[in-house]
């Protein structure tokens, strides 16, 4: 019943932006596969622009309002380096594995935060979560299986189980930032989050490229095409950072997780059209299992979810309850004290 009281066009927007963060995270994935195949190994290059664009637009607003970090400093700078690696790791599986395997791969991300969340912050599960949670496992085990079987494929260049091995290790950092960031946001500000993330990992950029990635920006032919490649990549990561916070404090992680879901199709669409190159059957079926477990898993999140407003709203009713009992018993007993005292009184 609280469902079919949301508003209609609230709910059409929440559709909307999710798509936009599945749409943006899947141009992230075409661009730097696009970017790969035109032989440029420059991940670190590639998250230093998106980075930048993050700055240049939400660290201004931090500064306008001359406020104190909510935060300290090097906690946003601790976070920022667990991102900056996060997405190196990632943006250099595309040198070695597919667009699709990549992108199905980052449901891993699920599994290290349930790890992390249950140590760290105490967070518990129900069965069935675990059930989805072991159901994604399954089917990401069918991508790896799927990996193995193509490694006959003519593309030299391409070593499909290094590129899955880089992107599971991504997705261990994508868990320790994405916990991080969304203590921070719940606890704190968005805008200041999302502004010191960029700034600190632009600096944290800056500093790797110095250090890992300077002959092979030497080698880079700056076309135009290049340049479309990494400023498509660069707003695509901003979309993304921009969204993400908004869809999940309005929707929260079920429609997140069913709507990044939907980036695999669009790998697998652009897999197709874009390159023309087959895909294994078990990645259909990897597919198929994974939706049927993140399915199961964000449903049992919601009931719990509700289940625990509805517990808390019951307890402060009980409360409320209780508290006018007691100043009614309260009351009752004044009148009976006065009314003995006027007796007295009268006796007297």
């Amino acid at each position: 019943m609280e469902f079919k009281r949301k508003d209609v066009w609230g709910l059409l927007l929440v559709l909307l932006l999710g798509q936009l963060v599945a749409f943006s995270m899947a141009a992230s994935s075409f661009t730097s596969s696009l970017i790969a195949n035109l032989g440029v190994d420059a991940p670190l290059t590639q998250s230093f622009f998106a980075y930048l664009l993050l700055t240049l637009v939400y660290v201004p607003i931090v500064l306008r309002r001359r406020q104190k970090l909510q935060i300290a400093w090097y906690w946003y700078l601790a976070l920022a380096f667990i991102d900056v690696q996060g997405n190196y790791l990632v943006v250099k599986a595309y040198q070695y594995s597919y667009i699709t395997s990549v992108t199905l791969l980052d449901c891993w991300t699920v599994v290290w935060v349930i790890i992390l969340t249950w140590y760290a912050l105490g967070t518990r599960y129900s069965f069935l979560q675990f059930v989805g949670a072991g159901t994604c496992v399954a089917g990401l085990a069918l991508v790896l299986l799927s990996d193995a079987e193509s490694t006959g494929e003519p593309d030299p260049s391409k070593i499909p189980l290094l590129g899955d091995a880089l992107v599971i290790a991504g997705t261990v950092c994508f868990a320790f930032s994405n916990v991080g960031e969304e203590y921070c946001v719940k606890k704190k500000d968005r805008v200041e989050v999302v502004a010191m993330l960029g700034l600190f990992g632009l600096l944290i950029s800056m500093v790797q490229i110095l250090v890992f990635e300077r002959k092979s920006l030497e080698a880079v032919t700056w076309s135009p095409t290049m340049i479309s490649l990494f400023a498509g990549f660069a707003v695509a990561i901003f979309i993304f950072y921009t969204i993400t916070p908004f869809v999940l404090k309005m929707s929260g992680a079920t429609l997140f997780n069913l709507s990044l879901l939907t980036s695999d199709m669009w790998a697998v669409a652009i897999r197709v059209l874009f390159y023309h190159q087959q895909i294994n059957w078990l990645y259909y079926l990897a597919f198929t299992v994974v939706a049927v477990g993140l399915i199961i898993y964000s449903l049992n999140e919601s009931s719990s979810d509700n289940e625990t407003a509805a517990s808390a709203e019951a307890a402060a009713q009980y409360q409320q309850l209780q508290s006018e009992d007691n100043s009614t018993g309260s009351g009752q007993n004044s009148g009976i004290q006065e009314r003995t005292h006027k007796e007295e009184l009268h006796i007297c």
